[in-house]
């Protein structure tokens, strides 16, 4: 479930990622990591979906800046 009290900056695959899909942060001071590594976000994928769009739109829809 995503918890709304928080946003944060979302990005697919930044600069040095080995694996496609979304990362998070919080704020630019902190490194990108993986959205797995948010319980608290993530939420399941169609299996025709990238990895990470549903959680992607959802905190979209709650105020996480895209970069």
């Amino acid at each position: 479930m995503v918890d709304g009290s928080e946003t944060g900056q979302m990005t697919w695959k930044p600069e040095g990622a080995t694996a496609p899909g979304l990362y998070l942060r919080h704020d630019a001071a902190e490194p990108w990591r993986s959205y797995e590594e948010f319980p608290q976000y993530v939420l399941p994928d169609p299996p025709e979906f990238s990895k990470g769009y549903a959680t992607f739109l959802a905190l979209l829809k709650r105020g996480w800046q895209t970069i």
